[in-house]
């Protein structure tokens, strides 16, 4: 026998509609809610990528800063090179004048001579070994003596280190010399200067080497104090 459905009631319809209005809150609920975690969940990704973007932009900043520090920094070191080249040109330049005025005017080559010095023949600027070598250098002017030779170092202002490398160059020609085959000659050295303290002239004397001065009238070798032995190497 089967069961009959109860009869529709205003009452029963209206429970109904409660329950379906409680059901669909429920759901309207949860769903909101689900939403909303979507939704703080869609910010923080926004967020942690508006940080990584700005920590992206900081870091090609500070990279253009630096590129622009080292373009700065490379043409000041530029310009730097340059003002100093132009000033070793300039030097090399008055140098040479000088060694063509201590041969030339001031008649270098009689005066070692007259020293004993049988000069026959001088070079300028003479380079030596493999250049960029520790046993390589320059020599400013050279003269030669048959068995002897006098190199010459000269210098605006000649100061205590320019006589002490002198003596470090000597050293370096003499290693050079027995390496070509020349280990019979003999070697003496002078250093010349407009300016030279007395100290760097006693320094250079108590060394062996003979010292130059050239003034705008005269080049003179200076007068050796007693005892004074040129040092041959």
């Amino acid at each position: 026998m089967s069961q009959q459905a109860s009869p529709l009631t205003y009452e029963s319809v209206l429970k109904l509609m409660r329950k379906n209005s409680r059901e669909m809150k429920r759901m309207s609920a949860d769903t909101d809610k689900r939403l909303d975690m979507k939704f703080q969940e869609v910010a923080k990704q926004i967020e942690a990528t508006n940080k990584a973007v700005e920590a992206t932009q900081r870091a090609v900043t500070e990279t253009q800063l630096a590129a622009e520090k080292t373009r700065l920094s490379i043409e000041a070191t530029e310009r730097s090179i340059s003002a100093t080249n132009t000033k070793i040109g300039a030097l090399d330049l008055r140098v040479g004048k000088m060694v063509e005025k201590l041969v030339g005017e001031g008649n270098l080559v009689a005066q070692f001579r007259e020293l004993g010095y049988k000069v026959k023949r001088h070079s300028r600027h003479m380079i030596f070994g493999e250049e960029g070598t520790s046993e390589s250098g320059e020599i400013d002017l050279f003269m030669e003596d048959g068995d002897v030779a006098v190199l010459v170092e000269v210098k605006t202002t000649l100061k205590m280190d320019h006589v002490v490398e002198h003596i470090e160059r000597m050293e370096k020609y003499r290693r050079f010399a027995d390496a070509d085959g020349k280990n019979g000659k003999r070697f003496v050295g002078a250093v010349a200067g407009t300016i030279i303290a007395e100290n760097v002239i006693n320094f250079a004397h108590d060394n062996g080497l003979y010292v130059i001065i050239q003034s705008a009238r005269a080049v003179e070798i200076l007068a050796q104090p007693e005892g004074f032995k040129a040092k041959e190497w």
